[in-house]
């Protein structure tokens, strides 16, 4: 069952953004998702919070500082995902424009596990660095720390994940670190090194380091800094979509890096029109492709790379991952299917699978879907080394999945071997023999934590829109603004008549639709069924472009009779 509701509109919000000149369709929409002054929709750098309000980052600045005074030799570790790559990408240009000697080197998820794991620095011992710099990782590395130091490598941690018991003993730069008063705990990794840069940047001013040559300019980083943000679905607060405006305004004046130049000509996007729709579900997942399927230095050489020719080389590699991770998931998602077919996915509270030949880098996708489907919490697990099985989990709204695991470890002592992860998602690896004892275990937690309210999926929605409302310049207008997680894009509800449909693509429809005398063409993906002559729908707008022509564009996400 899908409930569909409608998101309150408080007056005072409402009628003071109108009062401050803000479109009356606009002011709705802002004032329903918590704003109420249209200064918080003033995307200047100028409304940026300050960095010194980040705990340590002063001190890590100063560090860096006399790092690069002194010639010392830096290796960045990154993590293998979007936000971690891009993070790589910015400390290793942004570094290298300060003057400091850098490099990198970023795990293999199938040989090393996440973070900067005593093997990783190993690895990175064969360097001989001075320093070690972490983005995106670092804040639960307590082992992967010690054994930097001693072996005499220094290391200084800059993330956004949630810290353990125990944090590692090297300065930390991370919004969600104990005794940190920056008031967005929601920066990316990226965010935070692009802060660091910062910092480092005002402290090497302060030390005369750019007296008679021009000081870098770090807004050259932020269509990476856009790209990691929004590829990491972090909740989209106003600093980060401040970052995130200003590095789409970048990639739509052709100002970006040549390798996401090159990401978005392989995607068949135009990067003049960018959007946070084309870094989270177009750019993103090539980028990951590398990750999940290969080594995620592919995608971060991508993103250093320093002419169009060699992005573009490097752009398609990552394109055909991205088929070949497309085609993985298609697999194991018809399979997760035809597994769950014998049950009734109704009379659980969870949803939990696993294969020994399905594939570690694409189970946290699949679990994606599943979640979507049946609006359950998902884990899908693959085989892992000795003996073990790794799974990726994707969670409902109202159940918090790492305090959910948290639960069953402790519950079941033994059964967990090590987990990790936020609210919406985790991962956890477990023995293959007591996958049936997990699956019990998890289930009876839900049981616990879930009710019926929780279990049924509720779409939330901006309301009707007028005759006069379904155009094209609103679409144009709703596009140019920063939507994602915690800020979410704007959908519609409304009665249409089907003045006619088709089938195109073979899965999908093709519609006319009719609302108070205005027609526009619609699409309902994946579905060949035909609609009623009338229809009560979920929907978004878009500006569609083909063969040089504009046009609106509805895109159909849920239907049902009216009434």
């Amino acid at each position: 069952m899908t409930q569909i509701l409608t998101r309150p509109v408080p007056a005072g919000p409402l009628a003071c953004l109108q009062q401050q000149g803000v479109a009356p369709l606009m002011a709705r929409l802002y004032a329903a998702r918590g704003i109420d002054n249209a200064a918080d929709v003033d995307y200047g750098l100028k409304g940026l919070l300050p960095y010194h309000e980040l705990k340590n980052i002063a001190a890590m600045a100063k560090r860096l500082a006399d790092a690069i005074a002194a010639g010392q030799r830096l290796l960045v570790v990154a993590d293998y995902d979007a936000d971690g790559a891009t993070a790589c990408a910015v400390a290793v240009k942004g570094l290298a424009a300060l003057g400091a000697v850098i490099d990198f080197i970023v795990p293999n998820r199938f040989e090393y596990g996440y973070g900067l794991t005593p093997e990783i620095v190993a690895l990175a011992a064969q360097s001989r660095p001075d320093i070690i710099v972490t983005v995106d990782n670092g804040i639960a590395s307590v082992d992967g720390v010690a054994a930097a130091r001693a072996l005499g490598i220094e290391v200084l941690v800059t993330d956004h994940h949630l810290p353990g018991e125990q944090l590692p003993d090297a300065l930390i730069v991370n919004p969600n670190q104990p005794g940190c008063d920056f008031p967005s705990k929601n920066l990316a990794g990226v965010g935070v090194m692009f802060y660091v840069l910062m910092a480092l940047r005002a402290e090497m001013r302060a030390r005369g380091c750019f007296v008679g040559k021009d000081e870098p300019n770090l807004g050259e980083l932020l269509d990476l800094v856009a790209l990691g943000t929004v590829a990491d679905v972090v909740r989209l607060d106003r600093n980060n979509r401040i970052l995130v405006d200003n590095g789409l305004r970048r990639m739509r004046a052709g100002r970006m890096a040549p390798g996401i130049a090159a990401l978005f000509r392989v995607a068949g996007r135009a990067a003049h029109k960018a959007n946070a729709f084309d870094l989270g579900f177009t750019i993103g997942p090539r980028l990951n492709a590398a990750g999940r399927l290969d080594d995620m230095s592919l995608g971060i050489a991508c993103l250093l790379a320093g002419d169009e020719a060699q992005a573009m080389t490097l752009a398609q590699e990552l394109d055909k991952l991205n088929r070949e991770r497309r085609n993985i998931e298609h697999g194991m998602q018809d399979e997760a299917l035809a597994a769950l077919a014998s049950i009734d996915a109704s009379e659980r509270y969870t949803l939990a699978l696993y294969r020994d030949d399905w594939h570690q880098g694409v189970v946290g996708i699949v679990a994606s879907r599943l979640k979507e489907k049946y609006h359950r919490p998902a884990i899908v697990f693959a085989p892992g080394d000795d003996g073990e099985i790794k799974g990726s989990g994707r969670s409902i709204a109202g159940f918090h999945l790492r305090d959910a695991l948290d639960l069953v470890y402790k519950r079941h002592p033994g059964l967990i071997l090590k987990f990790g992860g936020h609210a919406m998602a985790a991962g956890l690896t477990i023995v293959e023999a007591r996958f049936a004892e997990f699956v019990a275990a998890f289930e009876a937690v839900a049981r616990q934590l879930l009710d019926s309210h929780t279990l049924t999926r509720t779409l939330e929605t901006d309301g009707p829109l007028s005759a006069r409302e379904l155009s094209l310049p609103v679409a144009e207008t709703l596009a140019r603004e920063v939507w994602g997680q915690g800020f979410a894009a704007p959908t519609f509800h409304d009665d249409f008549y089907i003045v006619s449909q088709r089938v195109v693509g073979d899965k999908h429809l093709k519609l006319r639709l009719e609302k108070d005398g205005v027609q526009c063409d619609g699409m309902l993906f994946n579905q060949v069924e035909w609609l009623p002559q009338i229809i009560n729908a979920v929907y978004q707008l878009a500006a569609n472009e083909w063969q040089g022509r504009k046009e609106l564009q509805i895109y159909v996400q849920h239907w049902r009779a009216p009434g």
